[in-house]
């Protein structure tokens, strides 16, 4: 069995964090926390006097005016107290919102600007989906935490004040209701952590559901579920996932009702001998209706502060381990140099030369490496061609030359120079590229192509989707280029077809300009007229630049000054087309293949 890893920060570390995160954005919330456990614990302790003071004025037979004062003054300490509390709660609240909206921001900063390799590890992808369910909503550990200090803070200042009230009484009484307080909260706990700790399976069922609703009314799903009759499948599949769940419930609460239980017998036995002991006062030693009405209201609630003490520790203790989540994720190592590497050369518009020398990569936990020993040579304004069979390594070769992984042999060179030197981000300014997995956001046409939300030059943008073969499709949707992409944030948006959608990524990439052009199989979504027009706006696109085009269709790469042909994680052939053909190899015997295909595929249509 796995050793449960040790969180790396205990309770009082993370508290010390959160005080500092809230000192840098929100420093009120820490005087409104503290401010409002002091008016809390003031008003409870307010609430335990007016009693006793009404009836101790009551058998001194005090004067009427004196009655209704000391109920005036009482009833308006209470009045103050509670708008007093009132107004710190609403008040303390936007600041803890405010604090863990700014935690947020950290982890989608960190998220979007991480090294790539962490993207691909299951440890940072865990610890990021536990950081966000950390901070979803108020009552998660990030924002709940200003709660559970604010009551610890003020159950220690209750159990103060009531410890005052009471140490009139013998210490045998104190002992005997803090010991019972002990034991019941010792067993309770027991009782109610096992619902946390079969928290993974509640999880998984909970997960299940949420999954089976989620894709059940996913509208691009919609179609399947009709044609291939899967209604009454996922039906049965989201019941019995409910069955399993209901029993897990059943046994839970089961366990739980004991609590209750414990909880009567032991406040029977604690209350009878603070009764019985305060009777015994009484009758023994004369004391007041008054006294004792204090007393046993006291000894009652000095259980509470007790016990508020001892589960809001418990509490914290488990938020804390949720905040530890966060700074690890937020501390995770990156494997890439920044902000601390050397800047690139201040023209990046300058001829830029990759070299691959002697490159081996192996992914992580694979058993074998993708890419050995290439040796690799992208000129200035080279027009690179690299194709090979699915699982070649020609994704691999291109991340490589992109800087999204370091090889695990060898160097990647740019003009003579390793690029782990430098800062990572500066290299990528290189690059324009269209990679076969890519986002398209929420936004507008424009905004999409440009990438940002100000400052966009819209005349650019035309340009860049005429290239992209884009513009007639643009200047027939309801508003032109403004018109938002996709229908989840606006109900007017439009929604693009796979096609459609790849030359919005091509124009995006030829907007951003980069002295290298980088396309991974960029009409793999386009019909054979649509990817001819590519080609030939191909030339136009890669003008002055460097281009490396990835295509698993041979006839594409015609276009190219040099084609290279990966088998087994080698470069095998390198050549042009021609010259690739003459040699009679496996570019030759695959270019014929996919020859053969397309002129059955014209006969056969033609017929």
């Amino acid at each position: 069995m796995e050793e449960k890893k040790k969180s790396p920060y205990n309770m009082w570390q993370n508290t010390g964090y959160m005080l500092t995160q809230a000192w840098r954005n929100y420093p009120s919330v820490i005087f409104l926390c503290i401010a409002l456990a002091v008016v809390t614990a003031a008003q409870t302790v307010t609430e335990l006097l007016i009693a006793p003071m009404v009836l101790q004025k009551v058998e001194t037979a005090a004067p009427l005016e004196e009655l209704l004062l000391a109920i005036g003054g009482f009833s308006l300490a209470l009045l103050v107290l509670s708008g007093l509390k009132q107004y710190l709660d609403t008040n303390t609240m936007y600041g803890r919102v405010g604090v863990r909206i700014s935690i947020v921001r950290q982890i989608g900063i960190k998220m979007a600007r991480t090294s790539y390799p962490n993207l691909k590890e299951d440890r940072f992808n865990d610890l990021e989906g536990k950081s966000f369910d950390a901070c979803s909503g108020n009552q998660d550990s990030v924002e709940y935490i200003w709660t559970t200090w604010t009551v610890i803070l003020t159950n220690i200042l209750g159990f103060i004040a009531y410890l005052a009230v009471l140490s009139g009484l013998h210490p045998l009484l104190l002992c005997v209701i803090i010991a019972t307080t002990v034991a019941g909260y010792l067993v309770n706990k027991r009782i109610n952590e096992w619902g946390y700790r079969h928290r993974e399976e509640e999880s998984g069922y909970i997960k299940e559901m949420y999954y089976i609703r989620e894709k059940a009314t996913e509208r691009f799903l919609a179609k399947d579920i009709r044609i291939f009759g899967l209604a009454g499948w996922v039906n049965d599949i989201w019941y019995k996932t409910l069955r399993l769940y209901q029993g897990f419930i059943r046994k839970r609460e089961s366990l739980y009702i004991w609590t209750n239980v414990i909880d009567l017998l032991l406040s029977l036995l604690r209350n009878g001998i603070a009764y019985a002991y305060l009777l015994w006062l009484t009758l023994t030693s004369g004391m007041s209706a008054s006294e004792f009405l204090l007393y046993f209201t006291a000894a009652s609630g000095f259980t509470q502060w007790v016990t508020g003490i001892l589960e809001m520790f418990t509490q914290l203790h488990k938020q804390s381990l949720d905040i530890s989540i966060v700074r690890e994720f937020l501390e995770y190592p990156e494997p890439f140099r920044f902000e601390e590497g050397e800047p690139l050369p201040q023209n990046l518009r300058t001829p830029c030369e990759i070299r691959l020398e002697d490159v081996s990569f192996r992914y992580p936990k694979a058993e074998a490496d993708t890419l050995r020993h290439i040796n690799l040579t992208i000129r200035p304004g080279e027009k690179l061609a690299i194709v090979g069979l699915n699982g070649a390594g020609k994704t691999t070769l291109v991340r490589l030359a992109c800087g999204f992984l370091d090889p695990t042999e060898g160097r990647v060179l740019l003009n003579g120079e390793d690029i782990r030197r430098y800062n990572r981000r500066e290299y990528y300014k290189l690059f324009s590229a269209v990679f076969q997995e890519f986002s398209v956001l929420e936004a507008s046409v424009a905004e999409n192509v440009a990438q940002r939300v100000k400052g966009i030059d819209e005349e650019r943008v035309r340009r860049c989707l005429e290239q992209a073969g884009l513009t007639e499709k643009v200047e027939s949707l309801p508003k032109g280029m403004q018109t938002p992409i996709g229908r989840q944030v606006f109900e007017d948006g439009v929604e693009l077809s796979g096609g459609q959608t790849q030359r919005l990524m091509l124009a995006r990439a030829l907007y951003k300009d980069g002295p290298i052009l980088v396309l991974d199989e960029p009409t793999a979504a386009l019909d054979p007229i649509a990817e001819s027009d590519i080609y030939q706006k191909y030339s136009g696109m890669t003008h002055g630049k460097t281009s490396v085009f990835i295509s698993h269709r041979l006839a594409s790469t015609r276009f190219c000054d040099r084609i290279l042909m990966l088998e087994n994680g080698q470069i095998s052939e390198e050549g042009t087309h021609d010259e690739l053909l003459k040699q009679g190899g496996s570019y030759a015997k695959l270019f014929e293949v996919q020859s053969r295909y397309y002129k059955e595929g014209g006969k056969e249509d033609g017929e």
